[in-house]
């Protein structure tokens, strides 16, 4: 079974085999924390895609752990058997091990084993209470074993996306009613990907595209104005002569806020999500954000008399 959906820009491919920042100024990170992208232990998935390596948004599996399908019973009982020798097992206690594998030989079906997701604080303690080994008959999942949704979960959960690198114009200062421009700096690609795959039995791809970036002057309307029409996906760099429609005009100085700056932050928003009879999966977007502190000054006149 083949699905491709796409939705606003975004896709979801998914295969089901039913047998199986400028300048030398301070730049900070807006984010509270630093969010670990999923981290899967004791599993058979394959994480690929350029959507990795980048900044998680915190997003949590809503099961942590889970069975996926592994050996047949003649070749998990070789593998126990390989185990127990290695790990020296006194022969009273190799023998009470292997006696629950050597009770499905001939059997039809397959052991599931447990995995989990060792980022979620809760990840280690959902594995150890259940059975590290289930066995189940063909075309079966057991209670907790994966499935297409959670396996697109998985793919969501390792999604990342760049940190912004704010870039500004004026870059050093600016001054009451001096627009100061916004845009990123090496914004890089823009379309984001993870797929998550369980060799032999299904695969998931999400993909996240970047929409837009959002300004907080951080300041209110009274001492700063934003314009956001212009910014599209990345802001737009300072031009001679064009038209401003990307940043922040403050309209007071900073001299009396703390630091004697304005913390300013930039948000880069990524649309991602997909819907389908099958597979009815609706994400709230990813947002990152960084900050920069700006100092705005006034800008003094001397009157002189003549005379």
């Amino acid at each position: 079974m083949i699905m491709k959906v796409v939705v606003a820009g975004l896709m979801l491919l998914a295969s089901a085999d039913p047998g199986g920042g400028g300048g030398g100024v301070e730049v900070r990170t807006s984010q509270g924390k630093n969010y670990r992208a999923v981290e899967l232990k004791n599993s058979r998935i394959v994480l690929s895609g350029n959507g990795r390596g980048g900044k998680s948004d915190g997003y949590r599996l809503k099961r942590p752990c889970w069975y996926e399908p592994a050996q047949n019973a003649e070749e998990m009982m070789d593998f126990q058997r390989w185990v127990t020798r290695v790990d020296r097992y006194e022969p009273k206690t190799r023998s009470e091990t292997l006696k629950k594998f050597q009770e499905k030989l001939g059997k039809e079906g397959r052991w599931w084993t447990i995995a989990h997701d060792s980022s979620d604080p809760n990840g280690l303690s959902c594995q150890l209470a259940m059975d590290s080994y289930v066995f189940v008959p063909p075309n079966t999942t057991p209670p907790g074993g994966i499935t297409l949704q959670e396996l697109v979960d998985i793919a969501r959960a390792a999604l990342t996306v760049p940190e912004p690198k704010i870039k500004l114009s004026p870059d050093a200062r600016s001054y009451v009613n001096l627009p100061t421009w916004v845009w990123l700096d090496g914004a890089g690609e823009t379309t984001r990907s993870v797929t998550a795959t369980l060799p032999g039995v299904m695969s998931a791809t999400v993909t996240a595209v970047l929409k837009n970036i959002k300004i907080d002057p951080g300041t209110g309307d009274e001492r700063a104005k934003k314009s956001e029409e212009g910014c599209g996906q990345t802001g737009t760099p300072y031009a001679k002569g064009e038209k401003f429609t990307c940043g922040v005009t403050y309209l007071r100085a900073s001299v009396d806020q703390p630091r004697d700056v304005y913390t300013l932050t930039v948000t880069s928003v990524w649309e991602v999500g997909v819907q389908a009879d099958v597979v009815p999966f609706a994400y709230d977007p990813i947002q990152v954000g960084a900050t920069r502190d700006v100092e705005v000054g006034e800008v003094q006149s001397t009157v002189r008399g003549s005379g």
